[in-house]
């Protein structure tokens, strides 16, 4: 007897942003793994019995291996259950959903892949910035500012692109920010912080690139974060005053 693994992406917070379908499933499954980034609003959706399994990676604290969890997955498929595995955002951006569907493939586990709001796109447009916008930004670049993964971008690469969208930069805001300066952006180009996008703690700061980590620290924002550069970060769609790169 084997159970189904869905993989659903949880969006960017808010639970009214949730696909019908991962609400759907949500609510009929009997064991949902949860990552740090869905909220409890999201969880509440399950009916009651369902087992809740806590698989988070926080900073600076022991994580569940990737391994594990793997193995959290299959166990439970194997024992006939059917299984939510749940991510913030898209399980394919930066949520490691390739590794465990590759993992569940090589099981002999059925799945199903039920995308979500990434917070790539979510982040800016809570903050009423549009990634692309004619005349200002015609092409974006997501990026993860991990510590871990940083030396492996393309610098220059991303320093071209118009909107630049940085996930998970709290941390490390202060060396994306020169890395980027290094190759060739400008220091006066716009940028933007989020703190916990389409959440009641929502929290922004807009600066230019170069003192972008000082008014993240002035302003105390904290994780999750999400960083805008690029012209499109002097813009804020919710509000009647035009900007320059608006016209």
């Amino acid at each position: 007897m084997s159970g189904r693994i869905h993989l659903v992406g949880a969006g960017p917070g808010d639970a009214d942003l949730l696909t019908v379908r991962a609400a759907r499933l949500i609510a009929a499954a009997d064991v949902i793994v949860h990552d740090r980034l869905v909220g409890p609003d999201v969880l509440a959706g399950c009916r009651p019995g369902t087992e809740l399994v806590d698989v988070s990676k926080r900073p600076g604290k022991a994580s569940v291996a990737q391994e594990e969890i793997n193995r959290i997955l299959i166990s439970r498929a194997r024992s006939g259950l059917d299984v939510v595995r749940l991510k913030g955002g898209d399980p394919f951006v930066f949520g490691r959903g390739g590794e465990e569907a590759i993992a569940l493939a090589a099981a002999g586990i059925e799945f199903e892949l039920v995308p979500g709001i990434s917070s790539a796109l979510a982040g800016p447009a809570a903050a009423g910035i549009p990634v692309t916008h004619r005349e200002a930004a015609r092409s974006f670049a997501v990026m993860t500012a991990h510590a871990a993964g940083l030396d492996g971008h393309d610098w220059s690469a991303l320093a071209a692109v118009d909107t630049l969208v940085v996930l998970m930069g709290a941390a490390t805001a202060g060396l994306v920010t020169r890395r980027l300066l290094q190759a060739g952006r400008a220091a006066d180009t716009p940028a933007a912080a989020v703190q916990e996008a389409t959440l009641a703690g929502q929290r922004e700061v807009r600066s230019t690139l170069a003192a972008l980590p000082d008014a993240i620290a002035a302003d105390g924002l904290r994780a999750p974060l999400v960083l805008v550069i690029g012209a499109v970060a002097a813009l804020d769609v919710r509000c009647a005053v035009a900007s320059e790169v608006a016209r």
